[in-house]
């Protein structure tokens, strides 16, 4: 009977020792292609300046790059991804580029070529593209993920609007107008229109990938009306996740109406419990997020300023935005900015 708590011993800490192994190699297949993806970046980038610089000196014509791309596609057949359309891609990248501060230089080396076409090809000024560019690296962004941020019109919603955060939650979370956004697209529900609050918690529920995409990828899911408690009575929490850099427990309350200031006691009561029963001593307050059909921003700030626990209260739309009125607010506001 002693033998046998040393063998398992043994083995556990043989696969242990293993793991160590697996997990020097990928720390360093993940420092491969990094450094990979660098060089390529930085490649394309050398090929753009030579061929921008060859054509600016009235040197090379435009049939010049069909020449180019067809010579290397004849004499060195082993060497792919060179075509006439990604030569000019890599002038155009240069071109844009070219003038950008040092940090925008830095940075855009970090993510992919296809993300960095999507951006360069999608969006329309240098701070834009420095916005998508660090939700690439922060957040890992696929280029179809990308892709949805860019037509959810994230940069200009994040510029046009602010995240309405109480300021108890401003105090224990400073970043938190960078974690939350006072609006979320849901376009992935098709559109459909739910009779009951309990419908739409299950579509969410289906489509929890694109949910959680939308909402920053720090977020863990945890469970769909978690169940609270609290002397004889029992409550449920619609949503509840935790989020990772922030460190703490996060409750999402789904109000298919206008927003109330009563929600607000609700929520604020599920947080209470969570503390007290749910929170480890290790994390953070728990926050609350009311996703409610609409709100009249003004009743919202009156709300939130006497509330004493961390919550935000924004809305979800069910299609994506109208990107062209939102830009059209943008110059407006520039515009305006001008004249004061």
């Amino acid at each position: 009977m002693s033998s046998k708590p040393t063998i398992i011993k043994t083995e556990q800490g043989l696969v242990n020792q293993f793991e160590d192994v697996v997990t020097l190699i990928q720390r360093t297949r993940s420092e491969v292609i990094r450094v990979a993806n660098t060089a390529l970046i930085d490649l394309y980038w050398q090929i753009g300046g030579y061929i921008s610089q060859r054509i600016a000196a009235a040197e090379w014509g435009d049939g010049v790059i069909l020449q180019l791309a067809d010579y290397i596609a004849k004499n060195y057949p082993e060497i792919r991804g060179f075509s006439d359309k990604n030569l000019w891609r890599m002038k155009h990248f240069y071109e844009t580029y070219r003038g950008a501060d040092e940090k925008l230089s830095t940075l855009l080396r970090e993510i992919s070529w296809s993300n960095n076409l999507a951006i360069m090809s999608r969006t329309k000024s240098e701070s834009e593209r420095l916005f998508y560019i660090e939700k690439c690296i922060s957040e890992r962004l696929s280029f179809r993920e990308l892709n949805r941020q860019i037509d959810t019109a994230m940069y200009e919603k994040s510029v046009l609007t602010e995240p309405k955060l109480s300021t108890a939650l401003r105090e224990i979370a400073p970043n938190a107008d960078k974690v939350f956004r006072d609006q979320y697209v849901m376009e992935f529900l098709d559109g459909k229109r739910y009779r009951h609050e309990n419908d739409m918690k299950a579509a969410l529920i289906d489509q929890m990938k694109q949910f959680i995409l939308e909402l920053g990828k720090d977020f863990i899911f945890i469970d769909q009306e978690y169940r609270l408690q609290v002397g004889n009575s029992d409550f449920r929490i619609d949503m509840l996740f935790f989020h990772r850099e922030l460190q703490c427990l996060v409750a999402f309350e789904l109000k298919m109406e206008k927003f109330k200031p009563e929600h607000l006691g609700q929520l604020n009561f599920y947080l209470e419990a969570l503390d007290r029963d749910v929170k480890k001593p290790k994390e953070n307050p728990s926050i609350g997020v009311l996703l409610c059909k609409d709100k009249d921003d003004e009743v919202v700030e009156y709300a939130l300023s006497r509330s004493l626990s961390p919550t935000m209260v924004a809305e979800y739309k069910l299609s994506l935005p109208d990107k062209k009125l939102l830009q059209q607010k943008m110059r407006e506001i520039c515009e305006e900015n001008m004249e004061d």
